[in-house]
């Protein structure tokens, strides 16, 4: 069976009009069907460039993109990106707020707003499906917003650390909760974070980038033995502090 993503020799450059700036250097990895990877690495290195552009709002200079096997460019699979805020809509509702891509991709139907209902309902939104978006704590809008994503069913989710916005012990639920959701869905995941207990609390394998130009300085791959281990309660394992030190000291180690 083919990865679901598979990346080769990307390489990126910025361009202005000082010169040229390499961002991204032969970058190669896989993510398998229902694989949760998160990317680390130190700030600058080029991890928002990375997913960027595997979502095609950036054209790579070198290397290629394949979805199910297919370039990416001529691949149908779609792609959900959840940003560092929610971008919810005041003037909307949630469940408004929840339809927009829908809507805006003219599949909004009897069919599509039922399944929204049940999503809502679900991830504990069913009774604020007609407040707005200032009723909400910080938590319950990330939730919305990730429901927002789901209902295009994207194969693949990308994550611009869609957490970093949210006070640490929200950032910790919210994390647990969200991430559960995603891998109770199936849904192939790429984390950005500069948070190295939260890239290792939710990832099967963590990718290392180096200072920029980034290159791939490791894959630490993170078994606790079941995948139905809750964030929270993996870092209480006595794995997780292995794992830990481990990507640690790639990213401490420049040479």
């Amino acid at each position: 069976m083919k990865p679901k993503l598979e990346v080769s020799g990307l390489s990126y450059s910025y361009h202005s009009l000082e010169g040229e700036t390499l961002a991204l250097s032969n970058i190669s990895f896989t993510a398998e069907n229902g694989e949760f990877l998160a990317v680390v690495g130190p700030s600058g290195c080029g991890k928002s460039t990375l997913l960027s552009l595997l979502c095609g709002l950036l054209i790579p200079d070198e290397g290629r993109i394949l979805i199910d096997g297919v370039p990416k460019d001529e691949s149908e699979v779609n792609i959900g990106y959840m940003l560092q805020r929610d971008h919810l809509f005041e003037w909307r509702t949630i469940m408004g707020n929840a339809e927009l891509g829908l809507e805006i991709q003219n599949k909004r139907n009897s069919s599509s707003r039922e399944k929204l209902h049940h999503m809502l309902h679900t991830y504990g939104l069913g009774s604020f499906e007609n407040a707005r978006p200032s009723e909400l704590s910080g938590g319950m809008r990330q939730r919305a917003a990730l429901v927002r994503t789901l209902a295009l069913e994207p194969d693949l989710l990308l994550l611009d650390e869609p957490f970093s916005a949210l006070d640490y012990q929200t950032r910790l639920s919210v994390c647990d909760d969200i991430s559960t959701i995603i891998k109770s869905t199936h849904k192939t995941a790429i984390l950005i974070t500069h948070d190295l207990s939260e890239a290792i609390s939710v990832a099967d394998r963590v990718i290392v980038l180096t200072k920029r130009p980034g290159r791939i300085k490791a894959v630490v791959p993170t078994s606790f033995g079941s995948e139905n281990i809750r964030p929270l309660d993996r870092r209480n394992m006595p794995e997780f502090s292995i794992f830990f030190n481990q990507v640690w000291k790639e990213l401490q180690n420049h040479d």
